[in-house]
């Protein structure tokens, strides 16, 4: 059985233990790591390395000892309850040994749970495996996770209320982090959200979600974008003591009126764009840059991005000027623009 689709993590959440082996593999070896320990914990749960229910071999070593892979299939165990043979990161040239195993596997005997590389379409391990009758094969790709298996992570995490606007969050940010990084982000919400029975809301997404930039960075832009030029001075004083590279800070703030450029642009409106982007923005700070975005219009963003493209080359010549003060120039005059140009 070939899995496709949706199907692969609806089946890896909760493999069928009566079938005899199940075959995970991809190119991204974390995406695989995290399928596989998911399926094992799902046939064996989270003791059974503890009661020996668990055994791992690797893969290269079956060549040489194939006879090893069908002795731990038939192991009688010490504790009751499902078992499992790990072979991790197998070659092609384990393919003999599996397959061996595969003929003499009976119900009762250990499932084997195998990993793999990137698999060609005449790799002899997908070969014996996507034919086989009984044997499940698990291709991982690169694709995001879907809302099925998002909606999982949130339950398994605790977070059971989550309306469709944070889960319209959820989804970019599935879009933006590698699954590793998703998963390890929903286990922080819901550690921040334990005893809170609440819905889960965009701002709490937006606080637990991985910064971009460093706050007071992030504010002096924002102070510059709503035209706020009395605040700037303070704001830009504070930057210069943390010694912020100046080109670090043309970019930062280049990187930020290119997404407002493109939220004006967007025929969606200002908050769906920010939504789409990577990284996405959240909360209030989507919110926030959406109302930049609507007060500065099309024409005068253009010429914002245009103004910090000038500077960033400037920075980056041969020019002695003083690269701060170059900066501070820019950022100044934007902090200025006239509110009534579109």
């Amino acid at each position: 059985m070939i899995l496709k689709g949706a199907e692969i993590a609806r089946y890896l959440a909760r493999p069928d233990p009566s079938r005899p082996a199940l075959l995970i593999y991809g190119q991204d070896a974390m995406r695989v790591a995290m399928k596989r320990a998911e399926a094992v914990k799902a046939l064996v749960g989270e003791k059974a390395d503890e009661e020996m229910r668990l055994t791992r071999m690797p893969g290269a070593g079956l060549r040489k000892d194939p006879a090893q892979l069908l002795d731990a299939l038939k192991e009688v165990g010490f504790f009751p309850g499902q078992r499992v043979v790990l072979v991790e990161d197998a070659p092609d040239t384990a393919a003999d040994a599996i397959r061996a195993a595969l003929a003499e596997w009976k119900p009762g005997d250990a499932a084997m749970v195998v990993t793999a590389g990137g698999l060609g379409k005449t790799s002899a391990l997908r070969k014996l495996f996507e034919p086989h009758p009984t044997a499940v094969t698990a291709p991982v790709y690169d694709d995001p996770p879907g809302e099925e298996e998002v909606s999982r992570w949130l339950a398994e995490a605790g977070l059971r209320q989550v309306p469709q606007a944070a889960m319209r969050d959820m989804m970019a940010l599935a879009r933006a982090l590698d699954p590793g990084d998703l998963r390890q982000t929903i286990e922080k919400i819901g550690l921040y959200k334990h005893g809170d029975d609440t819905p889960l809301t965009a701002e709490e997404i937006a606080l637990m979600a991985p910064a971009t930039i460093e706050a007071d960075l992030d504010e002096l832009i924002h102070v510059v974008a709503e035209r706020r030029e009395g605040e700037f001075g303070t704001m830009m004083r504070r930057i210069e003591g943390q010694g912020v590279n100046p080109v670090t800070l043309c970019i930062a703030a280049l990187r930020h009126f290119r997404a407002l450029h493109l939220a004006a642009a967007d025929p969606a409106g200002p908050g769906v764009a920010l939504s789409r982007m990577r990284p996405p923005v959240f909360g209030p700070r989507r919110d926030r840059m959406a109302r930049q975005a609507q007060a500065w219009g099309m024409g005068p963003l253009e010429e914002a991005v245009r103004s910090l493209l000038d500077c960033d080359l400037l920075l980056r010549s041969s020019t002695r000027a003083p690269q701060m003060a170059l900066v501070e120039r820019a950022l100044i005059r934007l902090a200025m623009t006239s509110r009534g140009r579109r």
